[in-house]
């Protein structure tokens, strides 16, 4: 189902364009165009019989993805969700549904391995963690690739870290986010690459944009549509806002989204899907890519990230898009995290009102447009 792709460059998009125009220059030569429409020529193709035959566009092939913010399930061992997890995602299935469904797992999904972050007497540290046979949940809601790159991937060491691939992998789960990994998918016969990204050592780096370029430059050569999941910007409350500029958090440098994000679009991404916030952030269109600056909480089992206010808001984004990743269409759908912190949809639409307000405070003039539906167009269909 899924690849870690070596990082070795592959001739993809150059390669399309190069074979697009050879196909034009194949069916001007062979085909004559009148007000009636193509008609192909006598003499053009493999058959001599000079009858008139009418040619048909190609269907353009569009996949699906969806995407959520932070993922936890539980604060193992004595934390578990009710039922030990069991239909924790039941409520919000539906709007999951996609031809790829991917998540950012803000936890590793592990036995205790000795290794916790935080010591006996730590102050303002927090580590996560759900047993390993939790991964049967996240298939049973539908996803298939969880990204790892955060700042809880490593709660407990570099064991729990590979615990946590080895849990996903039993359930034919994809993950992504190691330092230069690049992950492919095939969905529909179309190739996407995924890679993570975070200000931390066990990821692509978030902070090193020549580096990332680099990265995605090479994910652009090995498949038809590039995402970037990104855990960017500094967390709490009132971090709802999208300014251009370094964000800092307890002195760690949390990236500059804005031009991270651009960056990497302009080096081949199609999609970028940013989390770390813990609270929803605007959406704007950059040369015709969408960029998602923060998806919000979407699950906090065990009680482990707090519902208070925007805080227990996300929501499930849903982009459709063309082989080659032009922009086709998307959707957000609000969902909140209930007293146990299991994610529901939100009838509300709370978080749908706050991307709203977000991105046009922010991005005036490139920001996506929301209808009341939910639904996602360019600046332009405004």
């Amino acid at each position: 189902m899924y690849a870690r792709a070596p990082l070795a460059s592959r001739p993809r998009r150059h390669a399309v364009a190069a074979l697009a125009a050879l196909l034009a220059a194949i069916l001007l030569a062979g085909c004559a165009t009148t007000d009636e429409g193509p008609i192909w020529q006598a003499g053009a193709g493999g058959g001599d019989t000079g009858a008139p035959v009418e040619s048909s566009a190609p269907e353009v092939k569009k996949i699906s993805l969806s995407a959520t913010g932070d993922i936890v399930m539980a604060m193992a061992p004595n934390r578990l969700p009710p039922n030990n997890g069991k239909g924790f995602f039941d409520s919000v299935k539906k709007a999951l549904a996609a031809d790829l469904v991917m998540g950012n797992l803000e936890e590793p999904l592990t036995v205790d391995t000795g290794t916790g972050k935080c010591g006996a007497n730590s102050t303002r540290c927090f580590q996560f963690r759900a047993p390993p046979e939790y991964a049967a949940h996240l298939a049973d809601a539908g996803f298939d690739l969880l990204n790892q790159a955060n700042n809880h991937g490593y709660d407990f060491g570099p064991k729990g870290y590979e615990n946590t691939q080895k849990a996903l992998e039993e359930h034919d789960l994809a993950h992504t986010g190691a330092p230069d990994q690049i992950t492919v998918v095939e969905v529909k016969g179309v190739k996407v690459a995924v890679a993570g990204f975070s200000s931390y050592r066990w990821s692509n780096s978030l902070v090193d944009i020549p580096a990332a370029k680099k990265v995605i430059e090479k994910a652009a050569d090995l498949a038809d549509i590039v995402v970037v999941q990104v855990h960017m910007g500094a967390e709490g409350s009132e971090m709802t806002r999208v300014r251009p500029g370094t964000e800092m958090f307890l002195g760690e440098n949390r990236g500059d989204p804005i031009k991270f994000s651009r960056a990497m679009i302009d080096s081949g991404a199609d999609l970028i899907v940013g989390h770390g916030p813990h609270v929803l952030r605007g959406m704007e269109f950059y040369k015709g890519r969408l960029i998602a600056y923060s998806l919000g909480n979407f699950a906090g089992g065990g009680n482990s990230l707090s519902n208070n206010g925007r805080l227990g808001w996300g929501g499930v984004l849903k982009v459709s898009l063309e082989a080659d990743g032009t922009y086709a269409g998307g959707s957000f759908a609000s969902t909140y995290m209930d007293g146990v912190r299991k994610p529901v949809m939100d009838p509300d639409d709370r978080g749908l009102g706050l991307l709203r307000d977000l991105t046009e405070l922010d991005f005036p003039e490139t920001g996506a447009r929301f209808t009341d539906s939910g639904k996602i167009n360019l600046p332009a269909a405004d």
